[in-house]
């Protein structure tokens, strides 16, 4: 398939030409439902969705049975008096049932509130309560959370009226939805009205409230078709959670949009679970965090066991891809794994396209998503040249995508003037595209000198010993900060200050002889948010009570 220069059709793009693949419009109204699952329902063998459930069990569900089934949602929820503007939650795993819910809430009109599974009762109870959610629907693993839910909203269990737990419960999940109608008209809802009520990850701070308005689905085709390189041909997983924005916009609601079959995994991540699921269901686009990447990569041994495995393309997003990365999806799996940046707040908005033709460079998280103007700013919010370092920025005025409508209840502004602040901190390489460094917190400075730790990270990564790691700046007398390490390794290597002194020299040599860590620390894991990302924040506060006073 020949590719479109990137250049040319930056030129060319309008938002019509992307809105002119719906169904709906946006002055009339448009129901997301509608788009993602019954416009393809018309072919009754069209497969929306693959799942492999923790028991074993697999299976299937067309967009036909998905239209019905969100069909009797939707009228179980219209019988609560739950429909447009109201929040409805899930607790569950990937299951067919999440699927429903998904879609019967956006039938209805309503708003779908994810909820990750590994969360506690103290974070549900804040995201209800925030939310003023009208119903959660769960199953047995997740119930006993909620018995410490203070304002707990209506519940649907999916278990089975045999079940020790069933008559805690208001209503089971299958016998109610098969007590319901299998039609239901969509209710239609304007451009700006929110379809997602979202919470970002929390990895400074309290979560904060993000709503999705339906507008966003054009950004979301632009970034499935274009950067991730959709194809009808295609059968595609996204391994991370729905419970997640890049899960829940991009495993859900982006290939549905395409009339693409996604993948569920029910079973935690495991690299030999993930080979296994990739043959088996002859997956040829991936899309999961660099994370995965480097935990397919520790075990690249067993690759040998799986020949079958045929990759056409892949898709990296959530951190910074380093290029021994890169180079190892090339040799495992002989395609492109192309980094893509975004956040809970605006979708992707960066990217490496797999269906646009344009420079590849080590690295770099890629050109702006068409219908995206995105620029370098300094302290005083002037735009930098190329080669300068600063926050990156969405200039609004010009990008006619951009669907950030601000937190939902005003936590805080990210605006200043025309520009959307993301809080991180880039290179602009001076031909459109941009290389991350790290977040406006995270920047170390070090006797003058401001390092991103992304930087160091994916220098260690270079090295054999490493599996993870994570950079941040202690506090130094003399130096203001020094760079610390906290290092995981590989079993087979001894962790130890001979291991440390070669580690040092290896990004003295690969980086710079400013940025290399002083110190280094061997860790058996890093602390993560639940949604994977390193709260390097918890070490900066571990390493601030080491440090000398000064």
């Amino acid at each position: 398939m020949d590719k479109i220069s990137y250049s040319n059709f930056i030129k060319e793009f309008t938002p019509a030409s992307i809105t002119e693949h719906f169904v709906g419009d946006f002055t009339n109204g448009i129901n997301v439902c509608e788009e993602i699952c019954d416009r393809w329902a018309e072919d009754p063998e069209r497969v929306a969705l693959r799942y492999e459930l923790i028991d074993g069990n697999s299976g299937e569900m067309t967009f036909h049975e998905l239209l019905q089934r969100s069909a009797q949602f939707a009228n179980f929820l219209n019988a609560q008096g739950i429909g447009k503007g109201d929040r409805v939650s899930t607790l569950l795993s990937r299951t067919p049932e999440l699927m429903i819910v998904i879609l019967g809430t956006l039938r209805a009109g309503a708003v779908y509130q994810p909820m990750f599974t590994a969360f506690g009762s103290g974070a549900i109870e804040y995201r209800v309560q925030k939310a003023d959610t009208k119903l959660i629907v769960t199953n047995p693993d997740q119930w006993h959370k909620l018995a410490d839910v203070n304002g707990l909203p209506k519940t649907l269990l999916v278990a089975d009226e045999g079940h020790p737990q069933a008559d805690e419960a208001e209503a089971l999940f299958w016998p109610t939805l098969k007590s319901q109608s299998d039609q239901f008209d969509p209710v239609r809802i304007g451009p700006e009205d929110p379809f997602l009520q979202m919470f970002t990850s929390g990895t400074t701070g309290r979560s904060k409230g993000v709503t999705v308005p339906t507008k966003a689905l054009s950004a979301f085709y632009v970034y499935m078709r274009y950067a991730i390189g959709l194809r009808e041909s295609d059968n595609f997983w996204n391994v991370a959670d729905p419970g997640w924005a890049y899960g829940l916009y991009y495993a859900v609601v982006g290939p549905l949009l395409l009339g693409s079959t996604t993948h569920f995994n029910e079973a935690g991540f495991t690299a030999e679970n993930t080979f296994e699921f990739l043959r088996r269901y002859k997956i040829t686009n991936l899309a999961a965090a660099p994370t995965a990447y480097r935990m397919l990569k520790a075990h690249d041994k067993l690759l040998a066991d799986y020949p079958e495995i045929d990759l056409r393309v892949a898709n990296s997003a959530g951190e910074p891809l380093n290029p021994e990365i890169v180079n190892w999806v090339k040799r495992a799996f002989d395609c492109r794994v192309c980094d893509q940046y975004g956040q809970t707040e605006t979708g992707m908005t960066s990217a490496n396209f797999h269906e646009l033709e344009h420079p590849m460079r080590d690295g770099s998280m890629g050109y702006p998503l068409p219908g995206h103007r995105l620029v370098v700013l300094d302290p005083n919010l002037n735009e930098m040249e190329a080669g300068e370092t600063g926050e990156l920025a969405i200039d609004m005025d010009n990008s006619p995508l951009f669907f950030f409508q601000g937190y939902t209840w005003g936590e805080k502004s990210p605006f200043q003037g025309r520009y959307y602040l993301t809080g991180d901190v880039v290179i602009s390489n001076g031909d459109g595209s941009h290389s991350y460094t790290g977040r406006d917190d995270d920047i170390i400075t070090s006797a003058g000198y401001r390092i991103g730790p992304a930087d160091v990270e994916n220098t260690l990564l270079e090295h054999e010993a490493v599996v993870e790691s994570a950079v941040i700046g202690k506090p130094d007398p003399e130096r203001g900060s020094i760079v610390k390490a906290y290092v995981v390794t590989h079993p087979q290597f001894d962790a130890d200050e001979s291991l440390a002194q070669a580690m040092q020299q290896h990004v003295r040599n690969r980086l710079s002889t400013h940025a290399f860590p002083r110190e280094i620390e061997f860790v058996t894991d890093l602390p993560k948010t639940s949604s994977g990302k390193i709260q390097r924040f918890l070490l900066r506060k571990q390493a601030a009570g080491e440090a000398p006073s000064q």
